[in-house]
């Protein structure tokens, strides 16, 4: 077992454990977007940023990705963490204005608007992967993967042709916080 602090508080968990699985279990919430408990964590959202301590220095981790340790000490509310996380609603916001669940998870944490504005068509796409996750851990087709870098990064299809190895399981749609990605009878 390993003992370590979220916001002053002792808690105990077991090894491997994520900062997020062990606030979790601690019912402790951290908001995030691109985790889910039965998918291999990713760290797009970056909303889990939590500060942690390690040897006096504070530092920005994402809470999905970070493996708690001896003596590890986490905040996760703190000045920095919260202006971190409304500049990412805001990014999320302007990436995405149509999704109520991020207008949602926004207005709790005190984000209604943005100041971005993205050029080009909004995709309503946050790019947090679950739904190539989905495709490529639960289905194990690997129908859809991420294509290209930076501004022109979107999810796609192999070759941008209908997949022929996609059973229409609806784990991507299932799975999208957005609500992006809908099943559609094919003729």
């Amino acid at each position: 077992m390993i003992t370590f602090t979220i916001n002053d508080k002792e808690f105990q968990v077991e090894k491997k454990k994520t900062v997020l699985e062990a606030a979790l279990e601690a019912g402790i919430k951290i908001p995030t977007l691109c985790y889910h408990p039965d998918l291999t964590p990713y760290g797009a959202c970056r909303l889990c940023q939590v500060e942690v301590i390690k040897r006096g220095w504070p530092s920005l981790q994402p809470a999905c990705l970070y493996e708690v340790f001896d003596g590890l000490i986490v905040k996760t509310d703190t000045e920095r963490v919260q202006k971190t996380r409304k500049i990412i609603f805001e990014l999320l916001l302007a990436r995405a204005p149509d999704s109520e669940k991020i207008k949602e998870l926004a207005a709790e944490y005190g984000v209604t608007e943005t100041r971005i504005k993205l050029k080009g068509k909004k995709e309503n796409c946050i790019l947090c992967g679950l739904c190539v996750r989905a495709c490529s851990e639960v289905s194990q087709r690997n129908a859809i993967s991420f294509s290209f870098r930076g501004s022109k990064r979107h999810i796609q299809t192999p070759y941008n042709e209908v997949s022929q190895t996609c059973i229409g399981c609806g784990a991507c749609a299932y799975l999208c916080p957005t609500g992006r990605i809908q099943i559609e009878e094919a003729d």
